[in-house]
């Protein structure tokens, strides 16, 4: 696995050759005016890709979202009034693999611009198991897919992880290729899409700068959670997720893998068990009462709802940035 730094700031997305063959799919609550308005319509198949439409296209976009703020994203279907939507709109941005319903309806629909956020960086194999490699082995290990796979149902074809948006350094790619396709598409404002596109890397470069520094020096570099969605930001800052279930967050875990977690804690100094916003905390309460352990939110930022941490991607990360560090230890 590829956890090599690299700064935001010049990143180079080869795919961005192909942007004008793209998807977009958007995320704001109002999924009544998705087309046909004065503005470039978007819509976006779930938060992480709304934000991006939303930072990028500023004033001269209307975004919509197929899912709805506290719906969790893997369980969609898409309506017929949603496939009317994407008839209309300008462009669709999506997550290819995430939600097979999306991915199903974009192919089929006419929207003009498509923009697929998996071609814009490279994805991983991610199992319950992530990360942990240190910078002096990521050579060795970039191109390798040693974590053995559990509960791949949301992956995409051939196993990916496709929680890219968890890593600031892979969404800043995806964020540079969006902010392409839509000058590509919106040619007459794509002077104010470049602009908002180098602002919204600087953010991300800032907030992978934050991670970077406060994970740095920690009593433990292993953490658990109910859900595998955070293999790449293990990778980016040489932490170990451990997850209760695969990449699956409503699949039960098994007798076995609740012991050998508790088992993982004492060894590796685990204070916290950690589950999200979306989806409910039952499995989490019950591995850590085995384990003797607390419980936290480790938000995987697929929707802003009241329960958030923040009102949007950057301050829901740095929260979860914030939860990392008091369980791990940082010092």
């Amino acid at each position: 696995m590829n956890v090599r730094r690299r700064r935001i700031s010049g990143i180079a997305v080869t795919a961005a050759a192909a942007l004008g063959l793209g998807t977009l799919s958007a995320c704001s609550s109002d999924s009544e005016a998705a087309g046909n308005t004065d503005k470039f319509d978007v819509v976006a198949s779930f938060y992480p890709m709304a934000f991006l439409a939303e930072e990028i296209g500023g004033d001269h976009v209307n975004v919509t979202s197929l899912t709805q703020p506290g719906q969790e994203p893997h369980d969609l279907e898409i309506s017929a009034k949603q496939r009317a939507q994407l008839e209309e709109t300008d462009a669709a941005l999506f997550l290819k693999g995430l939600q097979p319903s999306v991915d199903e309806a974009i192919a089929q629909s006419g929207a003009k611009t498509k923009i697929d956020a998996t071609t814009l960086t490279s994805l991983e194999e991610h199992g319950t198991e992530a990360g942990g490699h240190t910078h002096e082995d990521e050579h060795a290990h970039e191109g390798e897919h040693a974590e053995e796979e559990h509960g791949h149902d949301h992956a995409t074809e051939g196993g990916k992880d496709p929680h890219i948006w968890l890593d600031p350094v892979k969404y800043a790619e995806v964020a540079e290729g969006v902010g392409k396709a839509l000058q590509k598409a919106d040619p007459d404002h794509a002077a104010d899409y470049k602009k908002n596109t180098e602002a919204l890397l600087g953010k991300l470069d800032e907030l992978d700068t934050k991670f970077e520094t406060g994970l740095k020096d920690t009593k433990t570099k292993v953490f658990i959670t109910t859900h595998a969605a955070f293999g790449y930001l293990a990778e980016r800052y040489g932490l170990t997720e451990e997850a209760i279930n695969g990449l699956d967050p409503e699949s039960e875990p098994s007798a076995a893998r609740v012991k050998e977690l508790a088992r993982t804690a004492k060894e590796d100094g685990v204070s916290t068990v950690f589950y999200e916003t979306l989806v409910s905390d039952e499995t989490a309460k019950t591995v850590a009462k085995d384990a003797g352990l607390k419980t936290d939110v480790l938000d995987p930022v697929e929707g802003i709802t009241d329960k958030s941490r923040g009102d949007d991607y950057i301050q829901v990360m740095e929260a979860n940035l914030k939860a990392l560090q008091a369980a791990l230890g940082a010092k």
